[in-house]
């Protein structure tokens, strides 16, 4: 019988570990900062040709953001609407708030104009893409 020495296996040293939690660390945030979750299926978002909302429940000057069907639908002048994906060219974040003519992105307040969504205040860089609405008599839909 041949003696071999048995030795216990090394632990990992302390930089390794940090390493990894470290990694690990970085994964998750940049997964936290990368797109919303795109779970939401078209059986959430409205369909094109759905009513989305009445012309009067979107404000002159302002907007109203639709959360389910990933649309903001702007009404800059009076009579104009206009409508933008939700979703934030930075990160993906969604939209949440429209004030003063701006729509604002809640995670790294990039800002986009109401009448064009073009980026107002970065760190945005490109403008929020258009949406196809269309406009019949009082109602607004997805075209």
């Amino acid at each position: 019988m041949a003696s071999e020495s048995i030795h216990p296996a090394s632990a990992p040293s302390r930089r390794v570990v940090v390493a990894a939690v470290g990694a690990a660390g970085l994964a998750l945030t940049l997964n936290a900062c990368g797109s919303e979750d795109d779970s939401s299926s078209s059986s959430d978002a409205a369909a094109a040709g759905s009513v989305l909302a009445k012309t009067s429940d979107i404000p002159e000057g302002g907007g109203k953001i639709f959360k389910d069907s990933g649309v903001v639908v702007t009404q800059p002048t009076a009579g104009e609407f206009k409508a933008f994906s939700s979703k934030c060219t930075h990160q993906g974040c969604a939209v949440t708030g429209i004030t003063n003519g701006v729509i604002t992105c809640p995670c790294h307040k990039s800002e986009f104009s109401v009448t064009d969504g073009s980026v107002k205040k970065g760190p945005a860089t490109q403008p929020l893409p258009e949406e196809k609405i269309t406009v019949s008599g009082d109602s607004i839909s997805l075209a």
